[in-house]
């Protein structure tokens, strides 16, 4: 058994207990696990549990990994999930051949699609609101960091 204290999470910190799986089919394993977001029933995150750096999703209420068809691929570095508060959207940046991206996965449809591929600058740290509507990350543009919120069809939101 393995016990997670998580802080910084939306809403209160929380003691989750979750199994060990050494096949890597449960929230904990030996690989690398970095920067999960918690909603009230979904765990995501990014492991190297299959030798790439891959997201990951943890139903907290089944406690089991959820399949994400289309999402992950060989060639890209994911980073930085985050989920909408019902499960069905989520964002995550990825790298691919030197070049940041910010991607939208759709649970429902099983469509991953690139938000930021108009973008030529470096792209990171992407969140969604809880209602999956609006997207907020961090670009660099002329030497320095800013914000910039998308909606969910990739178009900026004034």
């Amino acid at each position: 058994m393995v016990t997670i204290f998580l802080t910084s999470c939306r809403g209160y910190p929380r003691l989750l207990n979750f199994p060990f799986d050494r096949g890597g089919r449960g929230l904990n394993s030996s690989s690398s696990e970095v920067t999960p977001q918690v909603t009230s029933s979904y765990i995501v995150f990014v492991s190297d549990r299959n030798g790439s750096q891959d997201v990951y999703l943890f139903d907290a209420q089944k406690r089991q990994l959820i399949a994400l068809p289309g999402l992950n691929s060989l060639d890209e570095v994911a980073s930085h999930p985050s989920i909408s508060e019902d499960g069905r959207y989520l964002v995550f940046s990825a790298n691919r051949q030197g070049k940041s991206n910010i991607y939208l996965y759709d649970r429902q449809t099983q469509q991953k699609r690139s938000l930021t591929d108009n973008l030529a600058a470096e792209v990171r740290n992407p969140m969604i609101n809880a209602d999956g509507d609006r997207i907020a990350f961090e670009i660099a543009q002329d030497g320095q960091w800013d914000i910039m919120i998308y909606d969910r069809s990739g178009n900026p939101f004034n």
